[in-house]
């Protein structure tokens, strides 16, 4: 293979070319990360019993989804929240090496099979199946300077004008909003229900029937009366607005022609929808939005693309609001893979030092300088294939495969040298330079090689840890062996110089 390559240095010299382009491309597609992808794929099931407790929610929800979702294809383990507000979450986690997406399609198989046990009024508030991880990847907070404003307008104008803006941004899972928006509010007084002989499901039957929309047809629809020519729409009221059309819905109708409104028992008022979560930012009430990543998407990427939404909405801000963001959790990754580019290159300076004092020329010097980017650009190659991201162990994998791949290109040049020195012809002292150490490099590389890539088959989370630090390693090694096979001089330093042909 390294006759093939000295005869015809344009080849070697286009292969290393491409591998360069083909190891960009790849390196700006890739995810970023701190680490790699080791958390297991979560869905998160949400539902809500409105009005019952924890105990109720548990039996009545909790336990028949968890029924039918117990045993669902590549699940490690499942756990429950029920609170008193009547809200549960289950949070179901699979298998590291499983598609979330095919996890989302089990789990949701197996909500459709439970809904048939559950209460109407859950299914009536919304039962959800989404991709989701326990950790926000951000917060961002909707603040009034001075306090002008208060959390209720907050809240609702980040669900209302914020919510569905930032969870359509590219990366973005879902977006919770801790507080509820502005919801009209029945307080009823229970002496006075008692008294009248009324329950709390005949007021939530009164409100459901009269808050409704009823459609009233049309006049002058098929078949068309003689002499009319129009066809009208009839558009009656829809549902109730203020909390006095609230108070007005009639109750029941008693024989002697009274009626029992809703303001006879209850109080009416525009209020918070949940007030079981309250949200403060530097003491002030705040409306404060999670941000949660979709799993495996670009962290940083997706952060980026949040602030530049934000910069973006902010510029709609009615008067007396702003936005913060109080917590990044990119800017570590940032920082660290910032400080592991540093250590890339200054590793990659020390090499370069290290072969200029002992060859003792710069333009041997230049054949390292130039093989080793191709070793360890060419080696993003096969990061998407393998489901790879850009984070602190591939990175820190890198760097110490400067040291290893730089030797090959240290062995290929001295020995060319040696031969050149004794008078050969630099093709001659090339092409018997590589028949003596072609073998050894390749031999080294696949000792190495056999060293690391084990550690790619080790299971679980341990071995996802640790598998692309290895096989980083591994598949760098690799390419420098390959790399050197087509490495060699073309000239003597007394006359042309020495040329890298690949």
């Amino acid at each position: 293979m390294s006759k093939f390559f000295i005869r015809r240095p344009i080849v070697a010299i286009v292969i290393a070319i491409v591998t360069v382009i083909l190891g960009t491309v790849s390196l700006a597609s890739l995810p970023t990360a701190q680490y790699p992808d080791i958390v297991p794929p979560e869905i998160l099931v949400t539902a809500t019993y409105p009005g019952a407790d924890s105990k109720t929610v548990s039996e009545a929800v909790s336990t028949p989804i968890e029924q039918q979702m117990n045993g669902v294809d590549n699940m490690i383990y499942m756990d429950s929240v029920s609170a008193n507000n009547g809200v549960v979450q289950l949070f179901v986690d699979f298998d590291v090496k499983t598609d979330p997406n095919i996890d989302q399609v089990l789990a949701q198989l197996r909500v459709d099979q439970a809904q048939s046990q559950l209460p109407a009024q859950v299914t009536t508030a919304g039962l959800t199946v989404q991709k989701a991880l326990t950790s926000p990847l951000m917060l961002v907070s909707v603040n009034s300077p001075g306090g002008k404003l208060g959390q209720e307008f907050l809240t609702n104008y980040a669900i209302i004008n914020l919510q569905d803006q930032l969870a359509r941004v590219k990366g973005v899972s879902r977006v919770q909003v801790f507080g509820g928006q502005y919801a009209l509010r029945v307080w009823v007084r229970p002496d006075q229900m008692a008294k009248l002989g009324i329950t709390a499901p005949d007021v939530i039957q009164a409100i459901q029937t009269q808050n409704n929309v009823n459609p009233a047809g049309q006049i002058g629809a098929e078949p068309i009366p003689q002499g009319q020519q129009f066809t009208y729409t009839v558009r009656t009221q829809g549902r109730l607005v203020k909390p006095e059309e609230f108070g007005a819905i009639v109750i029941r109708a008693n024989p002697d022609g009274s009626i029992v409104r809703l303001s006879d028992i209850a109080r009416v008022e525009l209020g918070q929808q949940a007030y079981s979560i309250s949200a403060r930012y530097n003491q002030a009430p705040s409306g404060v939005m999670a941000i949660y990543q979709l799993p495996g998407s670009n962290a940083v990427a997706t952060a980026a693309a949040v602030n530049a939404r934000m910069k973006e909405l902010s510029a709609t801000f009615p008067a007396g609001i702003t936005y913060d963001v109080p917590l990044d959790t990119t800017k570590a990754v940032t920082a660290g893979i910032h400080e592991i580019v540093l250590t890339l290159l200054e590793a990659l300076g020390l090499v370069v030092i290290v072969v200029f004092i002992f060859l003792q020329g710069w333009r041997a010097t230049l054949i390292p300088l130039l093989a080793v980017p191709v070793s360890l650009v060419g080696t993003f190659i096969i990061f998407p294939a393998l489901g790879f991201s850009i984070n602190t162990l591939s990175l820190f994998g890198l760097v110490l495969a400067i040291g290893l791949v730089v030797d090959d290109a240290i062995i290929v040049v001295e020995a060319v040298e040696h031969h050149i020195d004794e008078g050969m012809d630099p093709t001659a002292a090339t092409i018997k330079a590589m028949e003596e150490v072609g073998g050894p490099v390749v031999a080294i590389a696949l000792i190495l090689a056999a060293v690391f890539i084990p550690t790619a088959f080790i299971p679980g989370i341990t071995g996802r840890m640790y598998q692309q630090f290895a096989v980083t390693i591994a598949i760098s090694v690799l390419i420098s062996a390959f790399n050197a096979q087509g490495r060699g001089t073309q000239d003597r330093p007394s006359g042309q110089g020495l040329r890298a042909v690949q």
